[in-house]
């Protein structure tokens, strides 16, 4: 008979000594039935039951051998574990990464300066924004451009995916020539609609989940809320005195926020475009602002050891970056600042939280990308910061 391969073959003398055991154990334990039936198949006429056999008792000892090996490669594979947790690893947790001070890939595809960048949240895809008038969609893990956008007349200055629970299908855009795109990555990046409103440039766009809600900010001083399947303007919110540089979406799409070149952010309300808050503090223009995700608003609150342990609030802290050199968090519950941190030698550009909730990742015109962290009250991460990549 044909074994597989890798399956062990016994052979006639040990197969012999099988059976003998089998026979055995089987007329020990008054299994006559099947002793009989066993021993007229095998034709072993030699069986003796007398107990003084090499074969007597043989199963069960082997059995309790088979469960004693079992126990002890199950105590050494607990201690292996045990041992490979206590060393320190290699390479730091995928949750715990930060940059390294070499550049994985350099990306030169725009005829102009980029004047924003947005990561895909499910696949390996970057869009990049430009003063060239053009959307580049890259391939971050080979660094290669796969496709070129053209639809706006002016500059790009803002893009925008939409979240990952509605299959970030979409990607918007917000322009000089004062409209915003909505492009279908699922059509080829087909501009499936333009909004018109803004009556100057259209300085940044964002994606409210849940809802089918999309936010603009513009030098026309206004936020617009929108409503993407019909591109009809919901609220116009009349809250800054100057051009809004910038706005986010809260977590749970209830409010936004945006900063402007009058030094103020402020926080309004989604449904009514009521002002909740206002935000003042920086003595220079506001650049950028990022709402802390909950994990980092847990960390906020054991810095500053906070007496309330309760779970934080969505949205409830902010950061803020600024043409005044610093980066300032704030509790938007109460308008108060919370945390300044200095460090950059120029305006602070862009902002973003690092999904394990402990660090804050700031870029500036010092031509440094800066890691704080958050945990120990905003000091600077101080392996890995600053971060000198920019060579212009």
């Amino acid at each position: 008979m044909a074994t597989s391969a890798g399956t062990p073959t016994l052979t006639e003398k040990q197969k012999e000594e099988l059976n003998l055991s089998i026979l055995d154990y089987l007329h020990t334990n008054g299994l006559t039935a099947a002793f009989e039936a066993l021993r007229k198949e095998t034709a072993l006429v030699q069986f003796v039951a007398d107990g003084k056999q090499k074969y007597s008792g043989l199963i069960e000892k082997k059995w309790t051998s088979v469960l004693r090996l079992t126990k002890k490669v199950k105590d050494l594979e607990d201690k292996v574990a045990t041992l490979e947790a206590s060393i320190p690893s290699k390479k730091p947790l995928t949750s715990d990464f930060i940059p390294s001070e070499t550049a994985t890939f350099t990306l030169n595809a725009h005829r102009g300066p980029i004047a924003g960048m947005v990561f895909h949240p499910l696949y390996s895809v970057l869009a990049t924004a430009s003063e060239d008038a053009s959307i580049k969609i890259f391939d971050f893990e080979t660094g290669e451009c796969e496709r070129t956008l053209k639809g706006h007349t002016k500059a790009v200055n803002s893009v925008a995916f939409d979240f990952e629970e509605r299959g970030s299908q979409l990607l918007a855009s917000a322009s000089s020539d004062l409209s915003i795109k909505i492009w279908d990555t699922a059509s080829d990046y087909k501009c499936i609609r333009t909004l018109h409103g803004h009556s100057e440039i259209v300085s940044s766009v964002a994606f409210i989940y849940p809802g089918d809600l999309l936010v603009s900010a513009s030098r026309d001083k206004t936020v617009k809320i929108w409503q993407l399947s019909n591109g009809i303007c919901l609220q116009t919110i009349y809250a800054h005195d100057d051009w809004v540089r910038m706005v986010v979406a809260s977590e749970d799409g209830r409010v936004v926020a945006s900063c402007s070149n009058d030094q103020s952010i402020v926080i309004s309300d989604v449904a009514t475009g009521d002002v909740l808050n206002k935000l003042q503090g920086h003595s220079h223009v506001v650049e950028c602002v990022a709402f802390a995700p909950v994990s980092t608003s847990k960390t906020i609150l054991k810095a500053l050891n906070a007496a309330d342990s309760s779970e934080p609030a969505v949205g409830q802290f902010l950061a803020s970056g600024s043409r005044d050199n610093s980066v300032k968090i704030w509790n938007t519950e109460n308008g108060n600042c919370v945390m300044t941190l200095k460090g950059h030698d120029n305006w602070v550009r862009s902002i973003a939280f690092h999904p394990n909730g402990k660090y804050l990742f700031t870029t500036g015109d010092d031509k440094t990308l800066r890691i704080w962290d958050l945990s120990n009250g905003g000091d600077i991460q101080k392996p890995m910061a600053p971060i000198k990549t920019y060579e212009k």
